[in-house]
């Protein structure tokens, strides 16, 4: 547990939209008072965009491969998520998660960014992608996105297999099952979407509970998972901007994975033109997690061998 803390210990603040958001840097330091920040030139900047219903904690395996390769490495936790606020009274949607990284990326001065996200965080991607797309079209480049990678997540509504706790979260009994949810409970369910031989220990699932039901947040469970909603109203602007996207894009996928890994490939080989695919065999839902080093390596020969 002493790296969890560490984690924590060492992450940052921003404020969206009136409420505290955690966030890890790879320029900063602990030592460094919070009103007293130096201005970090950005550099080739990776912006990690985490799942549901976890956070930036799901990638210290690969955190020290990452700030290695890149000059500057941001990795919130959203609104709702890990040691972020997590308010009640909020309209949880992909399209403000979104709002909240552009407005970390602008904060911290970063006008071009690399793309690493997973699960939920690649719908939050696609949004992205979708935004950097117009402003392409417009001639902006005050943000830009350099290139994405996707792990594992429901890209294509069509093939995301959500599993029944998802389901009933989305239901009419949510909001009580969003408190009635028990340690034992979500832990299996979780456990349940890694591979078999590469399930999480104890203490990594005791740490995903305390991410998931710190400050209150398990209480909030109903209106997180609206995304699934959100991605089927919007599936023609977020798989058309994965599809035409000038960005380069690679995906790295778990094939035993249950929600979205082998049969999830399948489409996207069907949707994507020129599909950059790396497919674990014998991985979940988690690749970052699961297979710390292959997922790392197969990151980085993207950006050394397809991206400029």
């Amino acid at each position: 547990m002493e790296e969890f803390a560490q984690w924590r210990a060492h992450g940052r603040r921003f404020t969206h939209r009136g409420h505290q958001i955690f966030w890890r840097d790879s320029a900063f330091s602990a030592t460094l008072p919070a009103d007293g920040e130096a201005v970090v030139e950005p550099g080739r900047a990776l912006l990690c965009v985490h799942g549901f219903p976890t956070a930036s904690w799901d990638w210290h395996a690969i955190w020290a491969g990452l700030t290695a390769e890149f000059d500057r490495v941001l990795a919130p936790d959203m609104i709702g998520f890990g040691f972020s606020a997590k308010p009640r009274d909020y309209e949880y949607s992909i399209l403000d998660q979104a709002d909240l990284h552009e407005r970390l990326l602008r904060e911290q001065g970063v006008r071009r960014v690399h793309v690493l996200a997973h699960d939920y965080g690649d719908t939050v991607a696609q949004e992205l992608l979708a935004r950097d797309a117009e402003r392409r079209r417009a001639g902006d480049q005050s943000l830009v996105v350099e290139s994405v990678c996707l792990l594992n997540g429901g890209l294509f509504p069509e093939t995301h297999r959500p599993r029944a706790v998802q389901k009933l979260l989305a239901g009419p009994l949510g909001p009580v099952l969003s408190l009635l949810a028990t340690e034992s409970t979500f832990q299996r369910s979780l456990a349940a979407v890694f591979g078999p031989d590469t399930q999480p220990s104890a203490a990594e699932l005791d740490q995903f509970w305390l991410l998931w039901c710190g400050r209150h947040g398990k209480r909030n469970g109903h209106k997180l998972i609206r995304y699934m909603a959100e991605r089927r109203r919007h599936r023609e602007r977020w798989v058309g901007a994965l599809v035409g996207t000038e960005v380069p894009v690679r995906l790295i996928d778990g094939l035993l994975d249950p929600v979205s890994g082998a049969h999830m490939v399948a489409r996207y080989r069907e949707l994507v033109p020129e599909p950059d695919v790396i497919e674990l065999a014998k991985v979940g839902h988690y690749p970052q997690l699961e297979a710390a080093e292959e997922t790392l390596a197969a990151f980085l020969e993207f950006h050394r061998t397809r991206v400029k």
